[in-house]
């Protein structure tokens, strides 16, 4: 009895599982996130909750169960694997925080929902390389990252010991002299806000920051755009070669349908030539 129970829900989890693969669903609640990340933005506006607040409301209370029930058919199509993606792991979470009451203060996680629409980024394959070219690119980031960490590190601390005294606000300690660097770093008013007034104080404090800026700015930094060009045009090559594989592999097995076709005909011919000679032979007989 148990294993007949077992034989008739497992069509409705494969119906069920169909149903939420399909692309009209998927485009379905992609809209919905969508649309949900509108009104929480529109929800963040003090005349229109004024005006239109119950509206906000209900139709936050609908989204949610529309996603409530989402996962629930996802969780019922595929049991437990349905935490081995790690995206309907994140979904159960933001729609977890979306249950809790609104006094709480995190009903607002629930716009993260509309993350969901980096699922794009898998559909084109343009955006697809790009997006492993990021991943495979992310070891040598951490190289480049640590050694920036430690250029970072020494001109912190010799920022600190030179000019700390004189200038408490920018390197009175490690933390703010690491700060202060950083934004000499990103060329944000680096030299009338920090530098120019340094230098009045030790005119020759331009060897020092002029070689901080050449380092990260212009050479280390250039060393993570030179890694992800060099990894998508990897990643694009390989989407190539893959491309490549599986048109040779179509073509060769096209081949080798003609080819028996080809056979077949020959040996076909070879029957109907000696069927020829046999009856001319028998004619002549």
């Amino acid at each position: 009895m148990q294993e007949k129970t077992q034989k008739t829900l497992l069509p409705f989890r494969a119906q069920a599982r169909d149903f939420v693969d399909r692309d009209a669903v998927k485009n379905g609640v992609l809209a919905v996130i969508i649309f949900n990340a509108i009104t929480l933005g529109m929800s963040t506006s003090q005349t229109l909750m004024a005006s239109y607040g119950e509206i906000f409301t209900t139709i936050d209370t609908v989204v949610l169960s529309i996603f409530v029930i989402e996962l629930l058919l996802k969780f019922y199509a595929y049991g437990f694997g349905f935490f081995r993606s790690a995206w309907n792991i994140f979904d159960l979470l933001v729609v977890s925080v979306g249950i809790l009451p609104q006094g709480s203060g995190l009903s607002a996680l629930r716009g993260l929902r509309v993350i969901r629409a980096l699922r794009l980024l898998s559909v084109v394959p343009q955006m697809r390389a790009v997006v492993q070219a990021l991943l495979d690119a992310l070891p040598g980031m951490g190289a480049v990252i640590i050694m920036l960490s430690i250029v970072y590190y020494v001109f912190a601390v010799m920022a600190t010991i030179m000019y700390g005294a004189a200038f408490p606000e920018w390197f009175g300690t490690l933390g703010r002299s690491l700060y202060s660097l950083f934004q000499i770093m990103t060329l944000e008013s680096w030299s009338m806000g920090i530098v120019r007034p340094v230098m009045a104080e030790f005119p020759h404090a331009w060897s020092f920051f002029v070689p901080f800026i050449i380092i990260t700015a212009f050479s280390v930094l250039n060393l993570f755009i030179g890694l992800l060009v060099n990894t998508m045009q990897t990643a694009v090559e390989e989407e190539d070669e893959k491309e490549f594989e599986k048109l040779r592999d179509l073509i060769r097995s096209e081949t080798d349908v003609v080819d028996a076709h080809v056979l077949t005909l020959h040996k076909e011919l070879s029957a109907l030539r000696a069927e020829i000679a046999g009856l001319k032979g028998s004619g002549n007989g």
